[in-house]
């Protein structure tokens, strides 16, 4: 039988070796050497013949963590893997999906097709931005969904699951389902990268316990507005807050402990050294090790990873 490699690239090494360490695939083998210009150079090793999966997702920088990964692609193809999966938890530019002002790039169409050129067959990833990346991606994807790994942290049976906009709904419905509450929808104006203009709140909130949801929290905007709409409609002030990716650009982790939530739970597709006592990072190591042991063993994700999970 094929040989399971996991190759862990410097984004989220921890990561790459708990999934291994699931697997009982030995440590991750990989070398990253850089140039003094900031050239990356990394190595790979043993992995002729087998059955490759590339841990790296793609946070801030996320340029370099990117190339760094279609680099560690490209080593692997070239060392003659039998197979090679991009596991990317994160996959940066996948808000890039559409184009609002004439001359724009597709970012997540852009990378995509990178991906699968460096030598990629497959890509595995987790709550992506874009619900059409299974269509824009050149190559099989599978995507899977961190709720499951979130929603048993929170005792959703006392609080009104709210998307922060209108993209999160499809989200906030997967939390909803085990919630006796309707689901709350804040209708939102983005008008910056940084500032967010809250235009109403579409649901009944008064003295409920609150649980805000969404797929990352960049800036931290989108949640402070959403929190400020929350009070200004009485809802009960023991807020959390639930994303699969921190991504937290400067100055967001900050924001969002001024904010005086009681949680804010986050997964580790992104590694994070050092936060406020509030934040809870939960591991979506389980979770992939179960997906590559799968397709490891050529089986159907049936039923769907993606789709299946329960609240204890």
């Amino acid at each position: 039988m094929t040989v399971l490699r996991i190759i862990a690239g410097s984004a989220n090494p921890e990561l790459a070796a708990t999934i291994a360490n699931y697997l009982g695939a030995g440590p991750p083998e990989t070398v990253l050497d850089r140039f003094p210009d900031g050239e990356l150079l990394p190595t790979v090793e043993n992995v002729g013949g087998s059955d490759v999966y590339v841990v790296q997702p793609t946070p801030p920088p996320v340029n370099d963590h990117l190339a760094e990964l279609l680099l560690l692609l490209d080593a692997c193809q070239r060392a003659r893997a039998a197979r090679i999966t991009a596991v990317v938890p994160y996959l940066g530019y996948a808000r890039q999906d559409r184009r609002t002002h004439p001359g724009q790039a597709l970012g997540v169409a852009v990378f995509t097709r990178a991906i699968a050129a460096a030598g990629a067959h497959r890509l595995i990833v987790i709550d992506p931005h874009t619900p059409a990346l299974e269509a824009i991606c050149p190559i099989p994807t599978e995507t899977l969904t961190a709720v499951p790994v979130l929603a048993q942290e929170i005792a959703l049976s006392e609080r009104v699951v709210v998307a922060p906009d209108e993209g999160a709904v499809k989200l906030a419905e997967q939390y909803a389902q085990v919630s006796p509450n309707p689901l709350a929808v804040v209708r939102k104006r983005r008008e910056s990268g940084t500032t967010v203009t809250a235009l109403e709140l579409i649901g009944d909130v008064r003295g409920a316990l609150p649980v805000i949801v969404d797929d990352m929290i960049s800036t931290g905007a989108t949640i402070e507005t959403a929190v400020g709409l929350l009070r200004v409609h009485d809802a009960a002030p023991d807020v959390t807050v639930a994303a699969t990716h921190g991504v937290f650009a400067h100055g967001a982790v900050g924001r969002l402990h001024r904010l005086g939530l009681r949680h804010v739970l986050i997964t580790d597709t992104i590694a994070h050294r050092s936060l406020p006592p509030e934040f809870q990072v939960c591991s979506i190591a389980p979770l992939l090790a179960e997906a590559i042991a799968a397709m490891h063993d050529n089986a159907a994700l049936h039923p769907p990873v993606s789709t299946v999970w329960s609240i204890s």
